[in-house]
């Protein structure tokens, strides 16, 4: 019999794994762009990651916000998204106040985050969140940025307070006519020609979009867009200013967190200063326009129940980060996204969602039988149209809610489809036509 002998085999030595190390950076458009751009700030962290021979740089993540406290941040998004699949090992942020709009969601993301083993760095705490006294230091230092974010917001709610009992104008790129001169509207004779031909045509009996292609016909371009819309051609009609006076706080945001700026319907004061510059309209022209607006308005609508009006301003698109905007068709109430409609879809490739599965996603995300405007503002902070028909709700308690809807089929329709299914329908109504 063979002996019996025993090799040991050398176990093969470990090697050396690098600690794979992303950034994020986000920058207000204020004071911040100026001081460090965006890709100032992502260079920089490049530069810090690549030179450190223990890490392996993953990549920068980067957001453009416009102000301090706004949540709708798709880079942080597909940060947190590359992070659960496994690709990150540790963040690194210059402040919470940048990584996090409150303490609830600060916390909460970065538990997630070291429950996966991902560590958050914050340069300017030199806070590492997964060390141990880590999360008591960042309660502390996050409750202290939120507090002072919401003082500030009360200061400067305190002085446009003062300002608008004044009679003083803040803020904003004056509207199509005038010019804004030291807080004060001074004409524009050639734009106010255009106002005044858009009020005629309205009050002729031509409708926004009709307007609209007469006023390209004869080469005249919108401010800001490189074409004519419905919705501006109907704000201009409805814009008060142009009769000389002056309306103040027509929107106001609600709260420091989320900085969204809402139709004031009566909820804060309004002042009205009078004969406070150059009128382009009549009074009389003014209110007639308003007229034939609410006749065309009960036309369309005899009884208007506008639950959508809970949703404007709360739905913005996770591919740009522009607010969706409600329109009403003949067939269909949906949500579209406000840069793929004035842009195209070579701006923004974002879906527009039926108001009806909006409905669908709040009830089954607040777990409703039926849809309350109460409670939906009472919870929900905003609405993200994701890819992939996802709707992604942010909650006030910093919660985040993803609801998949459905699109039905004749939404996948091609062209060709579509053209197929419209001449079916109109044999199959001829066809009743004609057996009748």
């Amino acid at each position: 019999m063979t002996k019996k002998t025993v090799t040991k085999v050398n176990a093969l030595p470990k090697l050396a794994s690098k600690k794979r190390v992303a950034a994020y950076a986000r920058v207000s458009s204020g004071k911040d762009a100026m001081l460090h751009s965006l890709s100032a700030q992502v260079n920089q962290y490049k530069k810090l990651i690549q030179e450190n021979p223990e890490w392996l740089f993953v990549g920068v993540y980067a957001d453009e916000a416009l102000t301090g406290t706004k949540d709708a941040r798709t880079e942080f998004q597909k940060l947190l998204k590359d992070c659960r699949a496994g690709k990150i090992d540790m963040i690194i942020t210059k402040s919470i106040s940048r990584f996090a709009r409150n303490t609830v969601t600060l916390l909460k993301t970065v538990r997630d985050l070291n429950a996966i083993n991902v560590d958050v760095f914050f340069e300017e705490q030199n806070i590492h969140s997964i060390s141990g006294e880590g999360e008591m230091i960042l309660t502390f230092l996050a409750t202290f940025a939120q507090e002072e974010s919401r003082s500030v917001s009360e200061n400067m709610k305190w002085r446009i307070k003062k300002d608008f009992e004044q009679g003083i104008m803040w803020g904003g790129k004056p509207c199509l006519g005038y010019d804004l001169e030291n807080k004060r509207l001074i004409l524009v004779p050639e734009e106010a020609k255009i106002v005044q031909y858009i009020y005629q045509l309205y009050i002729d009996g031509n409708g926004a979009d009709t307007i609209g292609k007469l006023l390209s016909a004869r080469g005249i371009s919108p401010q800001k867009s490189p074409r004519w819309n419905r919705s501006t051609i109907m704000q201009i009609l409805s814009n008060y200013n142009y009769t000389g006076d002056l309306m103040l706080q027509k929107t106001f945001r609600k709260d420091h967190l989320s900085k969204r700026k809402v139709v004031n319907y009566g909820e804060v004061d309004k002042y009205i200063v009078k004969n406070n510059h150059e009128a382009i309209i009549s009074k009389e022209m003014f209110n007639k326009v308003q007229k034939i607006r609410k006749k065309q308005a009960e036309k369309i609508q005899p009884n208007p129940i506008k639950k959508h009006r809970v949703f404007r301003g709360m739905i913005r698109c996770g591919v740009c980060g522009r607010a969706y905007t409600y329109k009403n068709t003949p067939h269909n109430e949906v949500w579209r996204c406000s840069l793929a409609v004035t842009k195209g879809k070579t701006a923004c490739t974002a879906k527009q969602v039926p108001d009806s599965k909006i409905i669908e996603a709040a009830n089954s995300t607040l777990d409703r039988n039926g849809f309350n405007e109460v409670y939906f503002n009472s919870k929900v902070e905003m609405i993200l149209v994701m890819p992939g028909n996802r709707l992604a709700f942010q909650m006030k308690d910093g919660m985040s809610i993803d609801y998949h809807w459905k699109t039905s089929r004749s939404d996948s329709w091609t062209p060709e489809k579509r053209e197929q299914a419209r001449i079916r329908a109109l044999k199959q109504i001829k066809g009743g036509v004609h057996n009748g």
